[in-house]
């Protein structure tokens, strides 16, 4: 008897649509676009080639460096299901350093805080505070927004880390350039199989990113 590939397992998309082509050239972040293109272009020639029926075709085979079958018109759901990897990233960091959110306690600092990472992050941390990595108390809400950005940004790269190379590309082409998602650390690898098992379930519940 064969026994079902665990990892397969963690990262088999749930039952969402697939995706065109030019909605995946579309998705992709400016800055990944820039970097493959030309890293002087403007904001707006950026978004102006994104939006360009011809090109859009092309963008996706280009930055997948050609892994893709360039006459395929749609794709499946990719290993986030279209969430934006930005907000799976600080769900993430939210739970690893949920002991700060649940010492955080005066408004104003809550309201910085939130400010930056938003409500639903806060919430979610709080509410899987058992599950947290860092021991440490951050007190500064500034200092604590930034570690929750980068170390659940190192968390997705590390999960990520272990689709195939396409499916993660698929994944970091709608997220900014220079990210821990890019390197994560040994620390994010020991961690981010199980934070990603509280994010996952939770991504589905939500509204595709736009």
């Amino acid at each position: 008897m064969v026994r079902p590939d665990p990892s397969a397992e963690r990262h088999r998309p749930l039952n969402f649509p697939s995706i065109g082509v030019r909605e995946l050239a579309a998705s992709i972040h400016p800055t990944r676009l820039a970097a493959r293109l030309d890293a002087n272009l403007s904001a707006a020639t950026l978004v102006r080639l994104q939006k360009s029926p011809r090109l859009q075709i092309r963008l996706p085979s280009l930055l997948l460096d050609h892994e893709m079958d360039s006459k395929r018109n749609d794709f499946g759901p990719d290993l986030l299901h279209g969430r934006d990897p930005k907000r799976a990233a600080l769900l993430a960091g939210g739970i690893w350093h949920a002991r700060s959110l649940t010492r955080l306690i005066s408004k104003h600092d809550v309201a910085v805080l939130i400010g930056r990472i938003g409500i639903e992050v806060q919430a979610f941390g709080i509410r899987h505070a058992a599950h947290a990595v860092s021991t440490s108390v951050i007190a500064d809400p500034q200092q604590l927004a930034q570690e929750i950005e980068d170390h659940g940004h190192g968390c997705l790269g590390a999960w990520l880390d272990e689709a195939s190379a396409f499916d993660r590309r698929r994944v970091l082409l709608r997220l900014a350039i220079g990210t821990a998602a890019d390197n994560p650390a040994a620390e994010h690898r020991d961690a981010a199989g199980r934070l990603f098992s509280l994010v996952l379930p939770q991504l589905a519940t939500e509204a595709p990113a736009a």
